[in-house]
């Protein structure tokens, strides 16, 4: 876990530049004694610019780079000569990813399309040289305004993935197999629970040379909105899927109980997820018990749940096709698009350091000496180079 290459959570400190100041400075040429003042305004800070970038998938190349700063805005100078604007720094994030204060955890902005740019941090505005302040009662004002101040912050970037179909289950539903069936992704595989630690993602391909994107999530348990299991740190990322799939295999005992603590935990993590399309797929129907019937197991979970239910079986790929047929009919309902997710804050850390109290600390202390000093025996120490004299 610790070398994946996906990241999808920093935390960095940005500071936008200060303004320059203005020039305090008088004209100066020859046969002109008194030319007045002449002093340029100072530069623009550097603002602090978030870029959204496609070709990006992980924040991994923000990980190491725990401070970024732009530069200040240059002095004004002579003849009302403008200062250099600073540099700007744009950081460059993939679409989906939503900013937080650092301190505070209030929302702050979010990447959602290829090249938007963000002003995260504005720069300080460059200050006014003393040419402005020139009046009729003071032509020669000896001063200048400073620049204003730069802005600064400790921010944090979430990563939300992009996908149309997102799959739910708990660990071992069988979220994994399914993607690697489907698309050309190669999530690992293992037969227990826990798999999946990060985000998967895979393209499907459809008729007619069409296709769509499936993520897979890492496994949800009862509790995961209380922080059970991997907890919150990957159920944002369902905030962005049109559809969602919850895959229950078909040996579980009861699967609509199973299906409602799916839905639970997200309605505790965030009731605006219920308002997205939903399709059952009951999974691992290869090892069903031969006195099943799969037609009726289907249309009664339907009547019970109101949503599409399909079984499927990656190892024999039964239901495959039609649940790429349900998913691609939701996908293309006009009330089915991905709808705004508000942000709520987010609960940031705060370690309180405990001032450790002396209480012997103001009472006052006393060296005490020996009063009667022991004696040398000079002896001893003959024969290795002292003088001693008798």
């Amino acid at each position: 876990m610790a070398s994946s290459s996906f990241i999808d959570y920093v935390k960095i400190y940005c500071r936008s530049g200060k303004g320059g100041p203005g020039s305090l400075h008088f004209h100066r040429a020859k046969y002109v004694p008194k030319g007045g003042p002449d002093g340029g305004d100072g530069g623009r800070g550097g603002h602090i610019i978030l870029r959204g970038n496609r070709n990006l998938w992980t924040l991994l190349h923000l990980k190491y780079q725990k401070h970024i700063f732009a530069t200040d805005g240059g002095k004004g100078g002579p003849s009302r000569s403008f200062g250099k604007d600073g540099e700007d720094k744009i950081i460059e994030v993939p679409c989906g990813t939503v900013v937080y204060n650092g301190d505070t955890g209030e929302y702050m902005c979010e990447i959602k399309e290829h090249a938007q740019e963000i002003i995260l941090f504005k720069g300080g505005k460059g200050g006014m040289g003393n040419w402005h302040f020139r009046t009729a009662t003071n032509q020669a004002p000896r001063y200048a305004q400073p620049g204003e101040p730069c802005m600064e912050a400790n921010v944090i970037l979430q990563l939300k993935v992009l996908a149309d179909v997102g799959l739910v289950g708990f660990p071992n539903a069988g979220k994994s197999t399914l993607l690697s069936m489907v698309s050309a992704a190669k999530p690992e595989i293992a037969d227990y629970p826990f798999t999946t630690l990060t985000p998967q993602l895979g393209i499907v391909s459809y008729r007619d040379n069409q296709s769509f994107c499936m993520a897979d999530i890492p496994g949800i348990i009862e509790g995961a909105a209380e922080g059970k299991g991997l907890g919150l740190r990957f159920l944002r990322h369902i905030e962005r899927n049109a559809v969602l799939l919850f895959m229950v295999p078909i040996i579980t005992e009861d699967i609509k109980r199973e299906y409602d603590i799916l839905l639970s935990e997200l309605e505790k993590y965030n009731p605006q997820l219920l308002t997205k399309a939903r399709v059952l797929a009951i999974s691992k129907c290869d090892i069903a018990d031969s006195e099943i019937d799969l037609a009726i197991l289907t249309s009664t979970l339907t009547d019970e749940l109101g949503i599409p239910v399909v079984c499927i079986s990656s190892a024999n790929g039964l239901g495959i096709q039609d649940v790429k047929d349900i998913l691609w009919e939701e996908l293309n309902k006009e009330q089915n698009q991905v709808i705004e997710i508000s942000h709520s804050p987010i609960e940031v850390r705060v370690i309180e350091h405990e001032e450790i109290e002396d209480d012997d600390a103001d009472e006052p202390y006393t060296i005490y000496l020996n009063e009667v000093e022991e004696e040398w025996d000079l002896d001893k120490y003959r024969g290795i180079g002292w003088d001693t004299q008798e």
